[in-house]
Protein backbone atom coordinates (compact mmCIF):
# COMPACT_ATOMS: atom_id res chain seq x y z
CA UNK A 1 0.00 0.00 0.00
CA UNK A 2 1.39 3.56 -1.00
CA UNK A 3 0.68 6.99 0.42
CA UNK A 4 1.32 9.64 -1.71
CA UNK A 5 2.66 12.75 0.61
CA UNK A 6 3.29 12.75 4.38
CA UNK A 7 0.11 11.83 5.56
CA UNK A 8 -0.85 8.63 6.52
CA UNK A 9 -3.86 6.95 7.77
CA UNK A 10 -3.15 4.73 11.19
CA UNK A 11 -5.64 1.72 11.48
CA UNK A 12 -7.17 1.77 14.72
CA UNK A 13 -6.87 -0.90 16.97
CA UNK A 14 -10.45 -3.46 17.18
CA UNK A 15 -10.95 -2.41 13.11
CA UNK A 16 -10.00 -5.33 10.86
CA UNK A 17 -11.65 -4.30 7.89
CA UNK A 18 -9.21 -1.01 8.06
CA UNK A 19 -5.90 -2.85 8.70
CA UNK A 20 -7.37 -5.86 5.62
CA UNK A 21 -7.29 -2.33 3.60
CA UNK A 22 -3.78 -0.66 4.46
CA UNK A 23 -6.10 2.59 5.37
CA UNK A 24 -8.41 4.28 7.83
CA UNK A 25 -11.17 6.22 7.03
CA UNK A 26 -13.20 8.38 9.82
CA UNK A 27 -17.16 9.22 9.88
CA UNK A 28 -17.98 12.49 8.27
CA UNK A 29 -15.09 12.45 6.32
CA UNK A 30 -15.42 13.26 1.99
CA UNK A 31 -13.23 11.19 -0.21
CA UNK A 32 -13.46 10.62 -3.69
CA UNK A 33 -13.17 7.35 -4.75
CA UNK A 34 -11.05 7.05 -8.40
CA UNK A 35 -10.89 3.80 -9.56
CA UNK A 36 -8.71 2.86 -12.77
CA UNK A 37 -6.03 0.78 -14.63
CA UNK A 38 -3.73 3.40 -14.52
CA UNK A 39 -1.74 1.29 -17.34
CA UNK A 40 0.17 3.87 -17.13
CA UNK A 41 -0.74 6.51 -15.15
CA UNK A 42 0.13 10.11 -16.33
CA UNK A 43 -0.48 13.75 -16.05
CA UNK A 44 -4.41 13.23 -17.00
CA UNK A 45 -5.02 11.30 -14.56
CA UNK A 46 -3.29 13.70 -11.88
CA UNK A 47 -5.48 16.08 -13.34
CA UNK A 48 -8.81 14.44 -13.01
CA UNK A 49 -8.10 13.66 -9.07
CA UNK A 50 -6.42 17.36 -8.38
CA UNK A 51 -9.86 18.76 -10.09
CA UNK A 52 -12.13 16.23 -7.93
CA UNK A 53 -10.36 17.12 -4.64
CA UNK A 54 -10.52 20.82 -4.89
CA UNK A 55 -13.82 21.60 -6.64
CA UNK A 56 -15.83 18.86 -3.90
CA UNK A 57 -13.78 19.93 -0.97
CA UNK A 58 -12.29 16.35 -0.72
CA UNK A 59 -10.16 15.34 2.50
CA UNK A 60 -9.28 12.52 0.32
CA UNK A 61 -8.90 10.78 -2.66
CA UNK A 62 -8.20 7.08 -2.72
CA UNK A 63 -6.76 5.75 -6.30
CA UNK A 64 -7.56 2.39 -6.70
CA UNK A 65 -5.28 0.77 -8.90
CA UNK A 66 -7.55 -2.18 -10.30
CA UNK A 67 -5.83 -5.88 -10.55
CA UNK A 68 -7.87 -5.73 -14.34
CA UNK A 69 -9.90 -3.94 -16.29
CA UNK A 70 -12.99 -6.32 -16.80
CA UNK A 71 -13.27 -4.28 -20.34
CA UNK A 72 -9.82 -4.63 -21.43
CA UNK A 73 -7.17 -6.91 -22.63
CA UNK A 74 -5.14 -8.38 -20.01
CA UNK A 75 -2.01 -8.60 -22.56
CA UNK A 76 -1.91 -5.45 -22.50
CA UNK A 77 -2.05 -4.38 -19.07
CA UNK A 78 1.17 -3.93 -17.06
CA UNK A 79 2.00 -5.58 -13.60
CA UNK A 80 -0.22 -4.24 -10.98
CA UNK A 81 3.05 -3.27 -8.94
CA UNK A 82 3.83 -1.47 -11.71
CA UNK A 83 1.10 0.33 -12.30
CA UNK A 84 1.18 0.92 -8.38
CA UNK A 85 3.95 2.62 -8.60
CA UNK A 86 3.28 4.61 -11.71
CA UNK A 87 0.14 5.54 -9.80
CA UNK A 88 2.55 6.82 -6.53
CA UNK A 89 4.80 8.85 -9.13
CA UNK A 90 1.71 11.21 -10.11
CA UNK A 91 -0.15 11.74 -6.56
CA UNK A 92 0.69 15.03 -4.98
CA UNK A 93 -0.20 15.98 -1.82
CA UNK A 94 -0.81 14.57 1.27
CA UNK A 95 -4.77 13.51 0.63
CA UNK A 96 -3.84 11.14 -2.58
CA UNK A 97 -3.84 7.50 -1.57
CA UNK A 98 -2.48 5.06 -3.53
CA UNK A 99 -4.40 1.55 -2.96
CA UNK A 100 -4.70 -1.68 -4.01
CA UNK A 101 -7.98 -1.95 -2.25
CA UNK A 102 -9.82 -4.27 -4.98
CA UNK A 103 -7.43 -6.77 -5.14
CA UNK A 104 -6.98 -6.98 -1.24
CA UNK A 105 -10.65 -7.40 -1.32
CA UNK A 106 -10.81 -9.68 -3.99
CA UNK A 107 -13.27 -7.08 -6.11
CA UNK A 108 -13.19 -7.27 -9.72
CA UNK A 109 -16.40 -4.53 -10.15
CA UNK A 110 -16.46 -1.12 -9.15
CA UNK A 111 -20.46 -1.56 -7.79
CA UNK A 112 -18.79 -4.46 -5.73
CA UNK A 113 -15.95 -2.27 -4.28
CA UNK A 114 -18.30 0.93 -3.31
CA UNK A 115 -20.41 -1.38 -1.51
CA UNK A 116 -17.79 -3.12 0.27
CA UNK A 117 -16.19 0.21 1.03
CA UNK A 118 -19.50 2.34 1.91
CA UNK A 119 -20.32 -1.30 4.65
CA UNK A 120 -16.40 -0.98 6.18
CA UNK A 121 -16.29 2.82 6.69
CA UNK A 122 -20.31 3.84 7.80
CA UNK A 123 -20.82 7.76 7.98
CA UNK A 124 -17.79 8.36 5.46
CA UNK A 125 -19.03 10.39 2.36
CA UNK A 126 -17.78 8.60 -0.88
CA UNK A 127 -17.62 10.27 -4.06
CA UNK A 128 -17.23 8.28 -7.52
CA UNK A 129 -14.48 10.06 -9.22
CA UNK A 130 -14.09 9.71 -13.27
CA UNK A 131 -12.97 11.71 -16.40
CA UNK A 132 -15.36 12.56 -19.24
CA UNK A 133 -14.06 9.19 -21.54
CA UNK A 134 -15.32 6.96 -18.70
CA UNK A 135 -18.73 8.49 -18.83
CA UNK A 136 -19.37 7.91 -22.26
CA UNK A 137 -18.71 3.81 -21.96
CA UNK A 138 -19.91 3.72 -18.44
CA UNK A 139 -23.39 2.22 -19.37
CA UNK A 140 -21.10 -0.89 -20.15
CA UNK A 141 -19.84 -1.34 -15.98
CA UNK A 142 -22.05 -4.01 -14.63
CA UNK A 143 -24.21 -2.70 -12.14
CA UNK A 144 -24.17 0.80 -13.36
CA UNK A 145 -27.61 2.26 -12.47
CA UNK A 146 -27.04 0.36 -9.42
CA UNK A 147 -23.52 2.25 -8.86
CA UNK A 148 -25.42 5.63 -9.65
CA UNK A 149 -28.23 5.01 -6.73
CA UNK A 150 -25.32 4.14 -4.56
CA UNK A 151 -22.63 6.78 -4.64
CA UNK A 152 -23.10 10.26 -5.74
CA UNK A 153 -21.07 10.58 -9.45
CA UNK A 154 -18.03 13.38 -10.19
CA UNK A 155 -17.43 13.49 -13.33
CA UNK A 156 -14.26 15.60 -14.79
CA UNK A 157 -14.21 16.73 -18.35
CA UNK A 158 -11.40 14.88 -21.00
CA UNK A 159 -10.29 16.39 -24.36
CA UNK A 160 -12.46 14.75 -27.31
CA UNK A 161 -15.37 13.36 -24.94
CA UNK A 162 -17.78 16.22 -23.77
CA UNK A 163 -20.13 15.52 -26.12
CA UNK A 164 -19.99 12.04 -26.89
CA UNK A 165 -20.24 11.93 -22.29
CA UNK A 166 -22.86 14.29 -21.80
CA UNK A 167 -24.96 12.32 -24.56
CA UNK A 168 -23.89 9.43 -23.26
CA UNK A 169 -27.07 6.45 -22.11
CA UNK A 170 -25.50 7.50 -18.21
CA UNK A 171 -25.96 11.25 -18.94
CA UNK A 172 -30.07 10.71 -20.43
CA UNK A 173 -31.04 8.09 -18.15
CA UNK A 174 -29.72 10.37 -14.80
CA UNK A 175 -30.72 13.50 -16.52
CA UNK A 176 -32.90 14.62 -13.02
CA UNK A 177 -29.86 13.75 -11.24
CA UNK A 178 -27.51 16.52 -13.04
CA UNK A 179 -25.97 19.26 -10.15
CA UNK A 180 -24.90 21.78 -11.63
CA UNK A 181 -21.03 22.43 -11.56
CA UNK A 182 -21.28 25.01 -8.73
CA UNK A 183 -23.04 22.66 -6.45
CA UNK A 184 -19.87 20.58 -6.75
CA UNK A 185 -18.87 21.13 -2.64
CA UNK A 186 -22.35 19.49 -2.04
CA UNK A 187 -21.68 16.47 -3.59
CA UNK A 188 -20.74 14.18 -1.02
CA UNK A 189 -23.41 13.58 1.48
CA UNK A 190 -25.78 13.95 -1.19
CA UNK A 191 -29.32 12.04 -1.91
CA UNK A 192 -27.97 9.23 -4.39
CA UNK A 193 -28.65 9.39 -7.80
CA UNK A 194 -26.68 12.95 -8.07
CA UNK A 195 -23.90 13.70 -10.19
CA UNK A 196 -21.90 16.34 -11.47
CA UNK A 197 -20.29 17.59 -14.61
CA UNK A 198 -17.32 19.54 -14.28
CA UNK A 199 -15.41 21.74 -17.06
CA UNK A 200 -11.93 23.10 -16.85
CA UNK A 201 -8.67 22.77 -18.44
CA UNK A 202 -7.77 19.75 -20.33
CA UNK A 203 -4.71 17.54 -20.21
CA UNK A 204 -4.56 15.75 -23.17
CA UNK A 205 -2.37 13.14 -21.65
CA UNK A 206 -3.75 9.53 -22.30
CA UNK A 207 -2.46 6.00 -21.16
CA UNK A 208 -3.49 4.49 -24.75
CA UNK A 209 -1.03 7.25 -26.46
CA UNK A 210 1.73 6.53 -23.94
CA UNK A 211 1.27 2.53 -24.45
CA UNK A 212 1.61 3.13 -28.35
CA UNK A 213 4.75 5.94 -27.90
CA UNK A 214 6.57 2.89 -26.05
CA UNK A 215 5.65 0.18 -28.41
CA UNK A 216 7.51 2.28 -30.85
CA UNK A 217 10.41 3.79 -28.97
Amino acid sequence: MWFAGPARLVPEAGRPGALRLGFDLKPGMRVGLYGGSFNPAHDGHAHVAETAMTRLHLDHVIWLVSPQNPLKSSKETAPLAERMAGARAQARGPGMIISDAETRMGSQYTIDTVRILKQRFPGVHFVWIMGADSLASFHRWKGWTQLMHEVPVAVISRPWAGLKSQTSPTARRFAAARRPAREAKLLPGAKTPAWVYLPGPFNFQSSTALRERLRKA
